[in-house]
């Protein structure tokens, strides 16, 4: 059978640990005997992160706006032991906060459907999307040690000098203190990609903050959200059979545990860091999530929402197997190959990608699943299978599809 042929190439980003193992396992077997695969390849594991400076970071985000498509591996976000283990450098901030910061956008995750796994909230029935915010925030956040007593301010200097302080705190001793941002232009883009996304996939949005604590910083994401919803959204919503909310997170917290699912749930960024994980372990595993960031600029980046899997890679270079899941990052191949085929007019690609997905997820609910789905499985599985083995089986039941 003759591969199939790609118009344009996407960003390829390849990251650390036993996510960048898998990453290769995942092409070899499943995607290269199909695809005539075309990537404008980055490395951003963290010794090339540390050898270029961190300058490949932003590399591979401004090939994404160029290209329209990126895939990302999961990668390190580098601390002291860190440093230390890999004898950096420096310490970079986290790639995947400075490619959204570069692309801004919102980022979307939903969690990997499967019929033999039934979620851990008995109540939930339909998916959840979470809708992160990918700029700002602590993120993009400035800190500082304080040695001993004295005063921290915010200082403000506008563009023709003049100047407004407003105090942090007195401080009676060593503390810490941190700076955090937004823009109104990001926040607007933010809640512009969930209204239309919402639209798109029929979900009622539910937005969560906390204005009333955080009245100027959150109350501005609160108005945003509800201006341009009333200028723009709320008749297409109407029309659709949607409707849109605004409410404090602790509340929106309560609501998701008691409800059925089903709705796009938007947040605030390191908000939807913690939900996002929180939903998916809920759901099943961290490893059932799909994740994209989509920029108001119409470009796409898939990735997969989980870490690199630390301790399974000391274990893989010990020798021993492992029985990690390869599920998300497959999603994010999917999910990009499926938009390349979409903006380039390939239908052959994007059904590759669907085929694909369908054989993913037919493997689990056949009983054949790594170790993370098998404790939650029912009926429980006979054989636990390790991570080469479950993408071969993925693989063999691609070659029947």
């Amino acid at each position: 059978m003759a591969k199939i042929t790609m118009k344009n190439p996407l960003v390829e980003i390849d990251g650390d640990e036993m996510t960048r193992v898998l990453w290769a396992l995942v092409k070899e077997k499943l995607i290269f005997p199909y695809v005539d695969l075309k990537t404008e390849y980055y490395d951003l594991g963290i010794m090339n992160r540390d050898a270029t400076k961190d300058e490949v970071s932003a590399q591979a985000a401004r090939a994404i706006q160029r290209l329209g498509v990126g895939v990302k591996c999961a990668t390190i976000t580098g601390n002291a032991a860190r440093k230390a283990e890999y004898k950096l450098g420096d310490l970079y901030p986290s790639p995947n906060a400075t490619i959204r910061a570069i692309l801004d956008g919102t980022v979307f995750r939903k969690p990997i459907s499967v019929s033999c796994i039934k979620p851990s909230v008995s109540t939930w029935k339909k998916p959840i999307v979470i809708g992160r915010h990918a700029y700002g925030d602590v993120y993009r956040a400035a800190e500082m040690e304080v040695e001993g007593p004295g005063r921290v301010e915010l200082v403000y200097t506008g563009a023709g000098g003049e100047e407004r302080r407003t105090v942090v705190a007195d401080f009676t001793g060593p503390g810490i203190v941190q700076g955090i941002h937004n823009l109104d232009a990001s926040i607007e883009g933010f809640a512009r990609s969930c209204f239309l996304y919402a639209l798109e996939e029929k979900l009622p949005v539910w937005f969560a903050a906390k204005d009333t604590i955080s009245k100027t910083y959150d109350g501005r994401f609160k108005r945003i959200f509800r201006e341009l919803y009333e200028g723009e959204f709320k008749e297409k919503f109407k029309a659709a059979g949607i409707d849109y909310f605004y409410t404090l997170i602790d509340d929106a917290v309560a609501r998701i545990i008691k409800g059925e699912g089903g709705v796009l749930w938007a947040c605030k960024n390191y908000d939807g860091d913690v939900m996002s994980d929180m939903i998916a372990s809920a759901a099943g595993s961290l490893a059932m999530m799909t994740s994209v960031l989509v920029s108001p600029a119409g470009v796409f980046e898939y990735e997969a929402a989980h870490g690199t899997v630390q301790q399974h890679y000391y274990r893989w270079q010990r020798g021993e197997k492992t029985s990690t899941n390869p599920m998300a990052l497959i999603f994010a191949w999917t999910g990009a190959l499926a938009k390349r085929g979409e903006l380039d007019g390939t239908a052959d690609l994007g059904s590759f990608a669907r085929r694909l997905e369908k054989a993913a997820v037919d493997t689990i609910e056949a009983g054949e699943m790594t170790g993370d789905l098998a404790k939650l499985a029912v009926p429980a599985p006979g054989t636990i299978l390790d991570s080469g083995e479950f993408i071969d089986a993925i693989g063999k039941r691609l070659c029947k599809c």
